[in-house]
Order: structure tokens, then C-alpha cells, then sequence
């Protein structure tokens, strides 16, 4: 069973139209829908904004239905200049920006705790690869399928904001080399990586560096929205 996780309602309603045999649960306000899609056995849940939500959704997704992998779908800012409005980005590896060591304002120390790191109990790392095999999946379906998208694989960077300036997104791409960042990907994979289930983010672009307001992605957010259901529509036949 494949799992599939959006953060906003335009981010799954067309995957769900392509679903048949729907059965829904509820756990924790959040609506999980079994069923298929071209055959296919899959769960889809709308996870909400941000990472304890996406996270929390992700964990009570595995527990309920064991998917064999997780993907993460939706849409995304461009950190990198060379990315525009509809471009694809797919997952090597998922970082959280927003976790740093803040000693005072325009202050940071990098010394005892580097920026995106995470502290688990046992291990601490800052970087969570997606699997390689679904990955390459995704990205020829793209490929294939998308021939007129330009289609980037690269690091994909997670946090609890909405990143708007030019100067911040900027910090983001140069720091941990990232080509976008949202709010949920890197959290449903730190529970993927240490739950052992492989997953990857695949997000279409709805505001580059330069036209990085809300409204530039309240503007963009459905052509990129469709952009991922070309994806996922042929990643499943």
C-alpha cells in the first residue's frame, strides 16, 4: 500500500478523484481515505500546515495501514534561482531550516549546534535521504510524462514558516543547498526514517525568489497543485 500525504485541500482532492473503493477514518481530526487507484492498493490523508501536523499524520498513518512508502505532495518556494513557477522538485534528501542555535537577533552559533540539526535520543543528524528506488520512479515519471517541466532532484528544505523574503530564501538555498522549501516534507520523513518506511517529497513550484509573496503563491498554488496530480496520476498507471 502507498501512502500519500498533502498539506492543503488543492494538494489532494484531485488525487482523490482518482481513487475508487473509498473507505475514511478519522484519527486525531485527520481523515485518512483507503482505497485504489488504477488497482492500486493506497492511502490519502490531508495532513494540514506545518511539521507537527504533517508529522503527526505521517506516524498515525503508519500505525493504521503499514504503507510500504510514504510520498509527500504538494507545493513549494524556489531558494534557488534557477527554479520557476510549475517546475518539479523531487527529493535526495529533506532538511528542517528552522531548527538553529539563536543567540541573539542577526546572532547564531553554528559551534555546538549546527543549523537543521536533529537531536533524537540515540543519534543526531541533519540531513534524512529519501529512498533512491522511489525517487527515480518519480522522477522519470516526470520525465516521461512532463516533457515541457523542467524537473530538479536535490534537497528539499522544511520549516514552520512561511518564507517570503528574497534575502531569507536565499539564506536557505546557500546554507543547505536546497531548491525549495515548504513546511511538512522533512517532518514526514523523520518519522518515515525511524519508523523504516521509505518515502520521497515531490513538490511543484508556486513562487520563485522573485515573486515570493502570498499572493504571488495564492495566485500560482493551483497550477502547481496540478502539476503534482500529472505526476502522481502517472506515477500510479
Amino acid at each position: 500500500m502507498i501512502g500519500i500525504i498533502g498539506a492543503l485541500d488543492i494538494e489532494i482532492l484531485g488525487i482523490k478523484g482518482l481513487m475508487t473503493d473509498i473507505e475514511e477514518k478519522t484519527v486525531s481530526k485527520i481523515t485518512f481515505y483507503k482505497g485504489k487507484i488504477n488497482g492500486k492498493d493506497c492511502v490519502l490523508a490531508q495532513c494540514g500546515v506545518g511539521k507537527v501536523n504533517s508529522a503527526m499524520c505521517a506516524q498515525t498513518m503508519i500505525l493504521l495501514y503499514r504503507p510500504s512508502q510514504i510520498i509527500n505532495t504538494g507545493v513549494a518556494g524556489a531558494v534557488d534561482n534557477r527554479l520557476h513557477i510549475g517546475d518539479i522538485v523531487v527529493s535526495e534528501t529533506v532538511v528542517q531550516h528552522d531548527n538553529r542555535n539563536v543567540l541573539d537577533e542577526g546572532q547564531e552559533s553554528f559551534m555546538d549546534f549546527p543549523r537543521g540539526l536533529i537531536q533524537f535520543s540515540d543519534e543526531l543528524i541533519t540531513e534524512i535521504h529519501a529512498d533512491k528506488v522511489l525517487t527515480q520512479t518519480l522522477l522519470e515519471e516526470c520525465q516521461k510524462d512532463l516533457p515541457n517541466v523542467n524537473v530538479y532532484y536535490g534537497v528539499i528544505a522544511s520549516g514552520d514558516q512561511f518564507i517570503s523574503g528574497k534575502t531569507a530564501r536565499l539564506d536557505i538555498g546557500t546554507t543547505f543547498h536546497a531548491l525549495c522549501c515548504e513546511m511538512e516534507g522533512a517532518s514526514i520523513g523523520q518519522v518515515c526514517y525511524r519508523n523504516n518506511v521509505p518515502f520521497a517529497v515531490v513538490r511543484a513550484i508556486s513562487d520563485t525568489i522573485d515573486d515570493n509573496d502570498y499572493m504571488d503563491f495564492e495566485k500560482f498554488k493551483y497550477m502547481a497543485a496540478d502539476e503534482m496530480l500529472k505526476v502522481l496520476k502517472a506515477f500510479f498507471d
